[in-house]
C-alpha cells in the first residue's frame, strides 16, 4: 500500500513542471503575439499601482505633519490602496492604511 501511495505521489506535479503547465497553457489561449503585450499591460498596472501606493503614503505623511485628517480623506487614501472602509472608525482605518503602506512588496 505505501509504494502504491509513493507511486501516485510521485505522478502528481511539483513547482517547476506547474511553471511548464502554465506557461503552454498560456500560449495555447493567447497565442505567441499577444504575450508581450500582457507583459507590457501587467507591467504597467503594477507601476501604476506602485505609483499609487506611493502617493498615498506621501499625502498621509503630509497630512500627519499637518494635523488632523477628515473621514473623507482617509475614505480617498483607502479606497486607492484597496482598503474595505465601511465599518471600520477613523482609528482602525488609519491602522488599515499604516500595514498596506508598510507592506514589502514580494
Amino acid at each position: 500500500m505505501a509504494a502504491g501511495l509513493h507511486n501516485l505521489l510521485m505522478q502528481i506535479p511539483t513547482g517547476m513542471e506547474w511553471i511548464f503547465i502554465i506557461v503552454i497553457v498560456v500560449v495555447v489561449f493567447f497565442g505567441v503575439k499577444k504575450i508581450p503585450e500582457l507583459a507590457r499591460t501587467f507591467g504597467k498596472a503594477g507601476a501604476e499601482y506602485e505609483k499609487a501606493r506611493m502617493e498615498a503614503k506621501r499625502e498621509l505623511q503630509q497630512l500627519k505633519s499637518s494635523g488632523t485628517v477628515g473621514r473623507e480623506k482617509l475614505e480617498e487614501i483607502a479606497e486607492s490602496l484597496g482598503i474595505n472602509y465601511t465599518n471600520k472608525n477613523d482609528d482602525e482605518l488609519r491602522a488599515a492604511i499604516e500595514v498596506e503602506l508598510n507592506k514589502t512588496k514580494k
